[in-house]
């Protein structure tokens, strides 16, 4: 069984230029998304921080939800458009531990090293 991070996991959420905007995504419901990864926050103790950016310039795998570890580097994930990546995203910031393989799916480069 995998323990929670004992440090703070930082998680942030791209919204603004095409990411979270119904023009670009218009059947995902974007404000119950940071919603729920916000109410995981307030509930976790203080170990995941959510914070938005206007763009990550990574708009050709929108939505970007990049997760900074403790103590790791950070795992930059797109097309998180569905309530099953979620769910898999939520199970990881609370549980801690490794990238789940469900996630590595999702898992995109940055755009500074494409």
């Amino acid at each position: 069984m995998t323990r929670p991070w004992a440090a703070r996991a930082h998680v942030t959420v791209c919204r603004g230029c095409c990411c979270g905007t119904v023009k670009k995504h218009p059947d995902y419901d974007h404000e119950a998304q940071l919603l729920r990864l916000r109410t995981l926050a307030a509930t976790s103790g203080g170990r995941v921080r959510v914070r938005t950016a206007d763009c990550l310039d990574a708009c050709e795998h929108s939505n970007v939800i990049v997760v900074k570890p403790p103590g790791a580097k950070p795992v930059w994930l797109g097309f998180v458009l569905r309530d099953e990546v979620m769910d898999d995203l939520e199970q990881w910031l609370t549980t801690g531990g490794p990238l789940p393989t469900t996630l590595d799916l999702n898992r995109i480069t940055p755009p500074a090293q494409a």
